[in-house]
């Protein structure tokens, strides 16, 4: 797990910016699901974004009904060194998974789920993104897209460049979709309902893990290139 911050988090701050228990994560601490803390003066253990990240990513494969053994070998198989950002990447994903969830939440309510205040124009930004739509006082949410929404904020990018991109991914992933969906219909079309149903239910997140993973290879590739073709 890497960062660029600080662990700086007590277990108790961490509890409440995760919305859990202290005893939740000290849980999954000792079934090695949590990386031990940074350990301070007076040994005092201290958290950073990759504790807060994971344990966003626990709670949500936990929400799509895995139970703690599947979460264990989910987690066993990503990269040790996955920062904040990577984490909140796959947990954007493993939502994708469930139906749409689009709650509308007061200013408040979104604030405290950002996990960040958010001025006039973090919002105008969010809107833009279709993370969040103004619905009178409140807003209406998605809760697997906010976190991914917020990360963006952050980005040195423009909203034109940012928006541009997510065309050019949403594009291309219904393209994916597109074409996936029909080799699976072709592999199964001499099988009874129910069959499909079970397979279906099982290559879904199969079949997420292998794009995500395919697309970070090749964006890397991509930026590999991209830089020594600069240096020359």
């Amino acid at each position: 797990m890497t960062t660029t911050e600080e662990p700086t988090l007590t277990i108790d701050e961490l509890a409440a910016r995760a919305g859990v228990t202290v005893r939740t994560v000290r849980f999954y601490s000792t079934k090695g699901l949590l990386p031990p803390p940074v350990l301070g003066p007076r040994r005092v253990g201290h958290y950073g974004p990759g504790h807060l990240a994971r344990l966003a990513l626990i709670e949500e494969l936990q929400r799509q009904g895995m139970t703690l053994a599947a979460i264990e070998r989910y987690l066993r198989q990503l990269p040790a060194d996955l920062s904040a950002r990577d984490l909140a990447l796959h947990r954007a994903v493993v939502a994708s998974w469930a139906p749409d969830t689009v709650e509308s939440v007061s200013r408040e309510e979104l604030e405290r789920r950002a996990g960040r205040a958010l001025g006039d124009e973090d919002l105008r930004r969010l809107t833009a993104m279709d993370v969040v739509v103004p619905d009178g006082d409140a807003f209406r949410v998605d809760a697997g897209l906010l976190r991914l929404g917020v990360g963006l904020l952050d980005v040195p990018l423009s909203q034109e460049t940012v928006l541009a991109a997510r065309t050019v991914l949403i594009e291309h992933s219904r393209a994916a979709a597109r074409e996936l969906s029909g080799l699976l219909r072709a592999a199964v079309a001499d099988r009874g309902p129910q069959d499909v149903k079970s397979l279906s239910a099982h290559m879904h997140p199969l079949v997420v893990q292998a794009l995500l993973t395919t697309f970070q290879r090749s964006l890397k590739d991509e930026l590999r290139e991209w830089l020594d073709s600069a240096d020359e």
